[in-house]
């Protein structure tokens, strides 16, 4: 028999036989350890002199975003979705909308999208493609999604809460494969790692990442990110969490609490990883791997080794998202709608942009541009100057 209990507080899901009192037991002795306290007080913002160094260049506005959000960046346009269910196509240059569609009810998940098709899972757990903005089918999922579907090849892929993943044709629906994988005792109800490289579909397995053949489901590969640690299974929970970042041959991930590594994807074998903490995905360029901790100390790591390039603490408890990297910048968001630009090769906050004061959802790289969410349902297109 299997069950699944959902605890609140750590947005994590338990599936098995694992005893109810001794996992409680253990969240709230680990719950300073892993998010810090809800008393600890945000960083003060920085004094800043300089030139502005980046600007924003169009924005839009949408309903609230009280889900995962994953933009999807097809060819010259950003893919977005609002919790209502509304989903729209943004032209990366303007922000002029391309198209729009609702997926009839509210969200879950989303988006993936290859610039034709796009995909997102509503409340109801069905799986929703609309082509073009227009509803092209509907599938119920088996057991709950919270990562963005991935569109690619013809087909659609999506990773469920125990890390199921099932292949559909993008056409008319129809189930191709699944893939089911003895699962860990603890996963995590929060996005995980879905992409594609090359002719492989790359899954997060736990605190692994796994080759899949697309066509089929059949297992290439798989390379762990992180050695779980700890006396309990709550302690040992390191699944994977998005986004992940690639940069040629190399993926990199965040195993929940746990560290941060890098795999080579076409040997299938993993390159580095370093034990740090935090609880949201990463960035990368080809020089660096930047994330932050769970108090928010923002550090990056050299791609091709992971030896630490610098550390820096000016935005602690200050509830960031994950950094993508714009140039020789870092762009970072925190509870405020700041956005932090920050210099990627020393750590230093160079200046920042106010969006409208809600908490930064995602943020996106198209290009030389950078898509912002926030949880009023804000877009804001940022370029570095």
């Amino acid at each position: 028999m299997k069950r699944v209990l959902l605890i609140s507080l750590l947005a994590a899901s338990l599936a098995g036989c694992s005893t109810l009192n001794s996992t409680v037991g253990s969240v709230g002795s680990l719950w300073n350890s892993w998010f810090g306290s809800d008393k600890a007080k945000p960083a003060a913002l920085e004094t800043l002199s300089g030139p502005a160094t980046g600007r924003i260049v169009w924005s839009a506005q949408g309903d609230d975003i009280s889900f995962a959000l994953s933009i999807a960046t097809p060819g010259d346009r950003f893919v977005v979705a609002s919790s209502d269910g509304t989903v729209r196509a943004l032209a990366a240059a303007d922000g002029r909308e391309l198209w729009r569609g609702a997926a009839g009810g509210k969200l879950l998940a989303g988006v993936g999208s290859d610039g034709r098709f796009s995909a997102v899972v509503n409340r109801d757990n069905e799986l929703v493609v609309l082509d073009a903005g227009r509803v092209a089918w509907k599938k119920a999922l088996p057991t709950p999604v919270v990562a963005a579907p991935l569109v690619a090849g013809e087909r659609v892929f999506a990773l469920t809460l125990d890390r199921q993943v099932l292949a559909f044709d993008v056409l008319d629906g129809r189930k191709i494969w699944e893939l089911r994988r003895p699962g860990e005792p603890l996963t995590l109800a929060k996005a995980g790692v879905v992409l594609a490289y090359k002719d492989t579909l790359v899954v997060g397995q736990g605190p692994r990442l796994a080759g899949v053949d697309p066509l089929n489901g059949s297992l290439r590969w798989e390379a762990s990110v992180a050695t779980p640690r700890g006396t309990n299974e709550v302690e040992r929970l390191a699944d994977l969490v998005g986004p992940a970042a690639r940069q040629g041959e190399l993926i990199c991930a965040r195993a929940f609490q746990s560290a941060v590594g890098c795999v080579n994807a076409e040997r299938g074998s993993a390159l580095w990883n370093r034990v740090v903490g935090g609880t949201n995905g990463i960035g990368a360029d080809d020089q660096i791997v930047v994330a932050g901790d769970a108090s928010d100390r923002l550090s990056a790591w050299r791609l091709a080794n992971g030896d630490l390039a610098w550390s820096a603490d000016q935005f602690q408890h200050r509830k960031l998202s994950e950094a993508v990297v714009l140039g020789k910048q870092i762009l970072i968001g925190d509870y405020e709608g700041q956005v932090h630009l920050v210099d990627r090769d020393s750590g230093k906050t160079r200046s920042r942009l106010a969006t409208d004061g809600s908490k930064i959802i995602a943020i996106a790289l198209l290009g030389d541009t950078a898509l912002v969410a926030t949880k009023r349902g804000g877009l804001f297109a940022v370029k570095a100057e």
